[in-house]
């Protein structure tokens, strides 16, 4: 039986998806898509298919604000597996070198601290970086060697939650850019020894967090309707981190198509780098302010 194709609509907002286990990112995009038959879709940060947590899902005019969300702190929480170094740096690569070393508490929870502020990390050989035109797991699935270069990337903090023999649970605050997997095997490195990453779980992205998250059974036992709908955050939740600007109905339409306008009153900014413009609570805007103008960068539609 083919399943009847359904009307697409124009609906905007986040779904906060505690993406499951042993899915894609894309997967998930495709489901929550059909789920509300959303016109437009997009997601805010890929996760791999073997980690669990949170996948910002943007509907219609969200989209805009996905760089946004992808620019802020991720938190994850991770178990690596010590012993066993693997082809892809988690559970569901092949063992490429063993070793039976394993470290003691202090041990681990003393070599933390050098892996936090701005650090260079090689990224996994399974990733989707781009080498010479092709995503670099193409060409290590293809068996080609693949050597990418190391890059700075951001670690607010990292904290050590459980500790075992075989497995270790940490969390890591993170910037954008970084691969845990890649973090898990350089730190087994650092003790004289081997590890992969045996579970990870996306705690944050930004604005969202697990407490925001909804998960595709709730999505599904939710009526189609209002009651799906109620399950989807405002445009607006994706700027959350961002200062605000409240424009009048005035300052609004000519915002609306594209112009700069003069910000007025005491608490008038002179100058921001990156904010987001309002009326009565909607999203008009993303854009800066110089000179107290707000010069729009991004338009959204009502």
């Amino acid at each position: 039986m083919t399943q009847t194709k359904s009307k697409k609509r124009a609906i905007s907002g986040w779904v906060v998806l505690d993406k499951p286990y042993d899915m894609t990112s894309t997967q998930a995009v495709g489901r929550v898509r059909w789920l509300l038959s959303a016109a437009k879709a997009g997601h805010a940060g890929t996760l791999d298919p073997l980690a669990t947590g949170i996948l910002p899902i943007a509907l219609g005019e969200a989209t805009k604000a996905v760089p946004q969300v992808q620019d802020g702190t991720k938190i994850y929480r991770f178990g690596i597996a010590w012993g066993r170094a693997t082809s892809t740096d988690d559970a569901e690569g092949t063992v490429i070198a063993t070793c039976e070393a394993r470290p003691e508490r202090a041990a681990l929870e003393a070599v933390l601290p050098r892996f936090t502020g701005t650090i260079l990390q090689r990224p996994p050989a399974f990733s989707a970086i781009k080498v010479d035109g092709e995503r670099a797991y193409d060409l290590a699935r293809a068996g080609e060697a693949v050597a990418l270069a190391a890059r700075p990337v951001a670690i607010d903090a990292i904290s050590l939650l459980e500790h075992g023999p075989e497995t270790s649970v940490l969390e890591v605050s993170c910037g954008k850019g970084t691969y845990v997997r890649a973090l898990a095997r350089d730190i087994a490195e650092a003790l004289g020894t081997v590890g992969h990453v045996a579970s990870l779980h996306r705690a944050a992205v930004g604005p969202f967090t697990d407490e925001d998250a909804v998960t595709l059974d709730q999505l599904e036992a939710a009526g189609a309707g209002a009651e799906r709908d109620a399950l989807v955050a405002p445009v607006a939740a994706g700027l959350a981190e961002l200062p605000e600007i409240r424009l009048d109905a005035g300052q609004a339409a000519a915002v609306a198509h594209g112009n700069a306008v003069l910000l007025t009153g005491a608490g008038a900014p002179a100058a921001m780098a990156e904010c987001w413009a309002s009326f009565r609570g909607r999203v008009v805007a993303t854009g800066q302010v110089e000179f107290g103008q707000f010069k729009p960068r991004r338009v959204f539609n009502a």
